[in-house]
Order: structure tokens, then sequence, then C-alpha cells
């Protein structure tokens, strides 16, 4: 069944984990990479492997982005990866064994890392993505941030195996997309959803309560409070942001 999927992902300065993103995937025929005005060596390392068709393209929001991406695939079954994402070879087994149905979409479980060590608090744990679908019957939402495979009228399927995924390794990257989303967040919802700074200051106090106490961040120590304090910010510029925006 592997050899009937595609590999989509999308990538902007991957350099730090896209040789392992890649390697982990060198069992399957395409892998479509959409680069996005990469300044590092990304594309160097990716010309290393025979199995990945290289586009280059402007980034209009992960959405639509990725949606754009899709469609250089030549198979219809396609399996989206972040770059910072690394399949595990129980999960390609799996996923190679298995009798796809085009009316599901499959959903995979990842493991987070902050520099490498497992997360499993701040709502990091438990955290299945769906991945793998057919374009036939469905495709990427057009959302700017917090994209997502279109799962009406389907089954979604969880499958057994973990991907591994390493999104940060420093306070700087997380201050960095908090920022980036932020923005993202202000810009698709600019006039048609209403803001205030008291409802950013409230979503962000909640935030961190959410995320340190009730998905328990305080077990994590350092990592917990970086990671709960990182998303309250996120919280509270996304309604700031979107706030200044709608005075324009």
């Amino acid at each position: 069944m592997i050899n009937h999927i595609s590999v989509v992902m999308i990538a902007k300065n991957a350099e730090q984990h896209i040789e392992a993103s890649l390697e982990s995937i060198t069992n399957f025929n395409e892998v479509i990479l959409y680069i996005n005005n990469s300044t590092d060596k990304t594309e160097e390392i990716a010309k290393q492997y025979p199995n990945v068709t290289l586009i280059h393209g402007e980034f209009t929001g992960f959405g639509t982005t990725k949606k754009r991406a899709v469609s250089y695939a030549r198979n219809d079954w396609i399996l989206s990866l972040d770059s910072d994402e690394v399949l595990s070879k129980a999960l390609i087994k799996e996923i190679n064994k298995q009798e796809l149905n085009k009316n599901k979409v499959y959903s995979i479980l990842r493991n987070n890392y902050y520099k490498n060590k497992w997360v499993k608090c701040c709502g990091w744990n438990n955290n299945y993505v769906e991945r793998l679908f057919n374009r036939t019957m469905t495709n990427f939402n057009t959302k700017e941030v917090h994209e997502g495979v279109i799962t009406d009228n389907l089954t979604v399927e969880k499958l057994k195996n973990a991907l591994n995924h390493y999104p940060f390794d420093n306070a700087g990257q997380l201050l960095s997309k908090m920022d980036s989303y932020a923005t993202l967040y202000a810009k698709e919802h600019q006039g048609h959803k209403k803001s205030s700074p008291f409802k950013a200051f409230f979503s962000g106090f909640f935030a961190f309560l959410k995320n340190y106490f009730l998905q328990k961040g305080f077990l994590c120590g350092y990592t917990g409070l970086l990671i709960s304090i990182s998303n309250a910010n996120g919280a509270f510029y996304k309604y700031i942001k979107l706030y200044e925006a709608n005075k324009k």
C-alpha cells in the first residue's frame, strides 16, 4: 500500500530536523516538499533524497498552502507531515499493511518533544492528528492557522503507532511561533470576530490555568511552566492583535 501514498510536507528554514524527517520516509516512492522562501540548508539537504520532489511557492496560510502542496502529488492517497516530524518504523509498517478505505481519514498519535524531552503534560500528550486521507474525498480546510483535514461525512480511524514531533528546542522558538500564529489568527478573523483587551486578558489567564493546573504542567517542572506561559501569551496576543486589526 505504501507505494500508492504520496507524502506531502511544507517547509521553511527547517534544516534542524528535515534530515531526520526525510530519512524516516525513504520507503515512500514520492515525497512532495513545498518550500517557502527558505534561506538555510533545507533545500540542500532535501536534494540528497531521490524520492523527494521540490516545489517552490509562496506561503498563503497553513491550510491553503498545504492544500496547494497536495495538488502536486501523483497519488490520491496523501500522508501529510510537518518538516519536524519523524515517522517510527512501527507506524510505517502499520500503514503499509493497512487496508485503506477512502471513506476514512486516519489519525496518528503524535509524541511531542521539547529539547528532545517527551512532554506528557500541557495538552501535548494524547495528541492525535488527522494526516492520512484520500484527496478525491477530502483535503485541508483553508484556515490560516490550526488547519486540519476536513472530516465531514467521513469516518476517523486512529492508527495504533505514533510519530515523533520536535517543534521547539528553545524558548526563542516558542516565542517566535506564538507571535507568528497570533498574527495569522488576527488576519483570518479580522472583521469577522469580536475582540477586546478584556477578552485578551482573560483568554491568556484561563489558558495558563488550563495548561499548568488542569493539564498538569506543574508535573513537568521548568518545561511545563515555560509551555504554559507561552500558551497563555499566545492566547493573549492573538486577541490583542485581532482587537487592533478590527479597529483599523
